[in-house]
């Protein structure tokens, strides 16, 4: 069985990474590619087989997989033999419109990914609420599994502490430090119509941050990979860039505190149980112009929706109070969205592909059918 693996055009990370850690755990005996953008090898452990990403040698691998793995859109020219089975797990429950969905697309866009949605035979969701919206955004009739995202099977794992301890250590953030992890989302037409270099802004003034809050928390930056290396954020001792660390699902683990504004962040953290503010300073452009939502976030938040940065940095001034006025929709949000982040999705995706996987370490077996 030759397996291929793609996540956001060749990095190591998001669910196809955990279904292959999982797989390659039960199925050694199978052959495990994955796609690599050269400037992402790094992140790939030695011992993993790449193809660079996007040329002759990596159409060739998709050409002759029996199981193709990818969490996006494989925009290439290639074709799927018969036989193959492509296993879809995308990466995110909407908030955001999505594809036929949005609001806006640059022309021969929609036409191009939807492409490779009809070679699709199987689409994962991440729970009960997402499975009607990806169905009517993708146009896709196959079969839809509630499997929840084996990426988050790692923030409900006995191995979370020691990830967070050694990522703080890494990153030099005490544990007495409150972590603060920022993950603005991207606007369509800052990418897509700026015609060169965008200038964006970053919306949390570091020194800022400091002045307000003290010497006693960090601001981690993660921007969005259509961003990344686009923006010029303020260099502060008090910010710290993690937008090309490989894996986000660690940086859950280290930090105490999301901000984000309509990025799938919110739901994958959802899943620690901590804190979640969302720094809307463009709510009403962003949802009835840009792009839309699915659902009104401001109907029952799971956190405050804040336009400003001074009621951003009051917030976690007072966070506390925060968390304990709004415990009863993170309650809420949770049951919603991340009922399916058990712990186990990755296993529930492995036996959808035919795979018994044996009893974990204080566990025990899992078979779906």
């Amino acid at each position: 069985m030759r397996v291929v693996y793609n996540s956001f055009s060749g990095r190591y990370s998001c669910n196809p990474r955990a279904v292959y850690e999982r797989l390659r755990d039960v199925r050694p005996d199978w052959e495990h590619r994955w796609l690599a953008a050269p400037a992402r090898r790094a992140d790939f452990p030695p011992d993993v087989e790449t193809v660079p990403f996007g040329g002759a040698e990596c159409v060739a691998a998709l050409e002759d997989a029996d199981l193709v793995i990818s969490n996006d859109h494989l925009a290439l020219d290639w074709q799927k033999r018969p036989g193959t089975r492509y296993v879809q797990t995308w990466h995110g429950t909407p908030l955001k419109r999505i594809h036929h969905d949005v609001r806006w697309a640059p022309e021969g866009r929609l036409e191009t990914l939807s492409k490779d949605v009809a070679r699709w035979d199987d689409l994962l969701s991440p729970n009960r609420a997402s499975t009607p919206r990806l169905r009517r955004a993708f146009g896709f009739s196959g079969p839809i599994h509630e499997t929840g995202y084996p990426r988050n099977d790692l923030l409900s794992s006995p191995d979370g502490d020691k990830v967070r301890a050694d990522l703080r250590a890494s990153l030099g953030i005490a544990d007495s430090t409150t972590a603060v992890l920022y993950t603005p989302t991207w606007r369509d037409d800052q990418v897509f119509l700026a015609g060169g270099r965008p200038d964006f802004a970053l919306r949390l003034d570091p020194a800022t941050f400091t002045d307000v809050l003290g010497g006693d928390h960090a601001l981690l930056l993660r921007t969005h990979s259509l961003v990344t290396h686009r923006l010029d954020p303020a260099e502060h001792r008090s910010l710290i860039d993690v937008s090309d660390y490989p894996d986000i699902r660690d940086l859950y683990l280290a930090v105490d505190v999301l901000i984000t504004d309509y990025s799938s962040t919110m739901f994958d953290f959802a899943v620690t149980g901590k804190p979640l503010l969302f720094y809307a300073y463009d709510l009403d452009d962003y949802r009835d112009r840009l792009r839309g939502f699915y659902f009104d976030l401001t109907a029952d938040p799971p956190g405050p929706v804040l336009r400003t940065e001074e009621q951003v940095l009051a917030a976690l001034a007072a966070l506390d109070a925060v968390v304990t006025r709004y415990q009863s929709a993170y309650d809420r949000f949770r049951a919603t969205f991340c009922h399916a982040d058990d712990g186990h999705a990755a296993d529930r995706v492995v036996e959808l592909l035919g795979v018994t996987t044996p009893p974990r370490p204080g566990g025990s077996t899992r078979s779906l059918r």
